[in-house]
């Protein structure tokens, strides 16, 4: 008797296709942008939920001009089957509240344990591959990923002596893992179906206009009145950057590489970011004992998992 796929046949399909660069490039450069997103936060003073919603316009903005030039990713939106329309729009509404949840903790815990602990992703991304997408981990990748939760564990357990303030920045950040790793995976089940601008349109325009509902019901959260000059370009930043470099680079990846493989990637952000928020003066956080502990941790559960891939 054949034995069983572990994996459906369209992801097995566009696994083998041969992308027009490599998966590893765009991940290592999707690494840079990403880290650039904690520090760029702390130079803006607005709400949690305008950075989120003025990133995610800005993104958006960004794609339509992209699909101005590329008709065939206007004719595969049109021909969309409502089961993919929906799962693309349920993406785009996890991808809205990890932002709001993720750049909420920052408010409440330093950038370097919110990077870090938010970069549990590919832990909940594993778990949400092996239920639903038939993509289980080798038993080496289980450990290289149990590995880097314990750094993120280690970290968390230091900001005990930053008190309860910091606990609510790491539970946010964690829920913001928690929806990431929702709308990654959702993105390796439609990428194999979708050519990437069509599926980011889709996602990243669900994103901006949950969003921007929230920020038009909530009184004390403006949407234009009282930005300056730094506030405008911190959301363009992040747009420009951490959005269409980061998260688009590893929505490309997402066609080639199970969703846990791609998401890894996001655990090199807390070293870069890191280093950002420690050598820029405008910041100026060092690291303590717990974050370079836990650090050094999370990146030998990386190394672990991709030796074993």
């Amino acid at each position: 008797m054949a034995q069983r796929s572990s994996r459906p046949a369209a992801s097995a399909s566009a696994s083998q296709e041969a992308p027009p660069f490599p998966p590893v490039l765009v991940l290592a450069a999707a690494v840079v942008a990403f880290s650039w997103a904690g520090p760029l936060v702390r130079f803006t003073d607005a709400a949690a939920l305008a950075v989120s919603a003025w990133r995610l316009l800005f993104s958006v903005a960004f794609v339509a001009a992209v699909l101005a030039f590329r008709p065939a990713s206007r004719r595969a939106l049109a021909g969309l089957e409502p089961r993919d329309l929906g799962l693309a729009l349920a993406a785009g509404a996890c991808l809205a509240l990890h932002f709001w949840s993720w750049i909420a903790s920052i408010d409440y815990t330093t950038v370097a344990s919110s990077v870090v602990l938010v970069s549990t992703q590919p832990l909940w991304v594993a778990l949400i591959s092996a239920a639903f997408l038939r993509e289980i981990p080798r038993r080496g990748e289980w450990v290289g990923l149990g590995v880097a939760v314990v750094g993120a564990a280690w970290i968390g357990w230091g900001d005990l002596a930053l008190g309860p303030q910091a606990l609510l920045g790491d539970a946010l950040a964690l829920g913001a893992a928690f929806l990431a790793a929702a709308y990654y995976s959702i993105g390796r089940a439609l990428r194999p179906k979708l050519d990437l601008w069509s599926y980011v349109a889709l996602v990243y325009g669900m994103a901006a206009l949950l969003l921007l509902g929230l920020v038009l019901v909530t009184p004390d959260v403006p949407l234009v009145r009282g930005y300056g000059a730094v506030d405008w370009a911190v959301f363009v930043a992040l747009a420009a950057g951490p959005m269409m470099i980061g998260h688009t680079g590893v929505n490309y990846a997402l066609r080639y590489l199970r969703a846990y493989m791609a998401n890894l990637a996001v655990l090199g952000e807390p070293v870069g970011a890191t280093l950002i928020a420690w050598l820029l003066p405008a910041i100026g956080e060092r690291p303590g004992p717990s974050l370079v502990g836990g650090g050094i941790l999370i990146l030998v559960g990386v190394a672990l998992t991709l030796r074993a891939r």
